[in-house]
This record gives C-alpha cells, sequence and structure tokens, in this order.
C-alpha cells in the first residue's frame, strides 16, 4: 500500500479533556436556551449564568451582554463593572478573553483568541489573551486576534481587523487596522 502524501489537519486531536468538553457541551445547551430565550433587559441573569459556569463576572447587575451574542467558555471570560458585549457579538475565547471596566463591544463583532499554528501538517491549537481595554469602543463588525490589547479609551472603527495591539486614546480603523489620529475625551 502506497504511503499517503501528507495533509493539513493530518494527526491533529482536540486539546480539551473530557471535562472540559462536557462542560462546553452544557454550556452550549443553557446557551442555547436559558441565555439565548431570556429578555433583551436581562443582561443581569445571563451575566449570572455566565458565572455559573464559571465567567469572572464580579458584578452581573453592572455588565450589559445581548441574548444574541455567543461565548465559548464561560471560565475564560471576565468582564468589568459597566462593560457591554453587544448583540450577535462572538465571543471565540480558547484564551482567556477580558473587558475592562467601560469596554463597549458593539454588534456582529468577532473576538477571537485562537488560531492553528499551519506550520506544522497536525496543526495545533495556539491560543492567546485579548484585553479590551476601560473605556474602549469598537465598532460593528470588528475582528479582533489572538493576543491584540485594545488600549484605554481607545476607538476601533467599524469593519475593522485587528491583529495588532491599539494604543490607548487613539482612533484606529482598516484592514489591517492602523491608527488614524489620538481620541479625544469624551465630555460629560
Amino acid at each position: 500500500m502506497p504511503k499517503e502524501d501528507p495533509y493539513l489537519g493530518q494527526g491533529c486531536a482536540t486539546p480539551y479533556s473530557g471535562g472540559e468538553i462536557l462542560a462546553r457541551s452544557l454550556w452550549s445547551l443553557v446557551q442555547g436556551s436559558l441565555f439565548r430565550l431570556s429578555p433583551r433587559g436581562f443582561h443581569g441573569f445571563r451575566a449570572r449564568l455566565l458565572r455559573l459556569f464559571g465567567a469572572d463576572i464580579p458584578e452581573p447587575s453592572k455588565v450589559v451582554i445581548f441574548p444574541s451574542a455567543s461565548v465559548v467558555f464561560p471560565s475564560k471570560l471576565s468582564m468589568a463593572p459597566r462593560s457591554m458585549i453587544g448583540p450577535n457579538v462572538r465571543v471565540y475565547n480558547l484564551a482567556k478573553v477580558t473587558f475592562m471596566r467601560g469596554a463597549n463591544v458593539s454588534q456582529n463583532t468577532h473576538i477571537c483568541a485562537g488560531t492553528h499554528d499551519y506550520s506544522r501538517w497536525d496543526m495545533p491549537l495556539v491560543s492567546k489573551p485579548i484585553t479590551i481595554g476601560e473605556n474602549a469602543w469598537l465598532g460593528a463588525d470588528v475582528f479582533v486576534g489572538p493576543g491584540v490589547t485594545i488600549g484605554a479609551l481607545s476607538v476601533v472603527g467599524a469593519r475593522s481587523v485587528v491583529v495588532k495591539d491599539v494604543p490607548a486614546g487613539t482612533v484606529c480603523a482598516g484592514n489591517p487596522c492602523r491608527v488614524i489620529k489620538e481620541r479625544i475625551p469624551p465630555v460629560p
């Protein structure tokens, strides 16, 4: 029998234990029912569900998370008070994702803390944490890649692709995302 040529994904295996797979499956059931079907204004309820599955949310009544948002691993999510995850936001948190105080993530944004090592045939998972800084705002449809830190009080324009850190106090946009100007702090 001739030897098969190598192919991407050859010999790959899940990096997760049976317990992690079971917990993720149980969370998927809860997220697809209680979480998703809860009324729009029940942000604290959804935050408490996430906490039940291990999320670090010290004050559930002081965060906003929409029912159409999705979180892959609640235990790798941290939300400070006054942070917000908007409608249809996907938090693909294969590593820890942190939303600092006042971080605001708009609709359809994709926060992706994982990729694969394409230099190897088995393409092992590579996961790196993401931090959305204090009072940072991500516009609609933004993509944030693994290992990125969005600086405090920064703004990322709609449909931007962020694969490098965003400096604090800046307005950035584009694909790839780049600094456009300094951000003037908001007024009361």
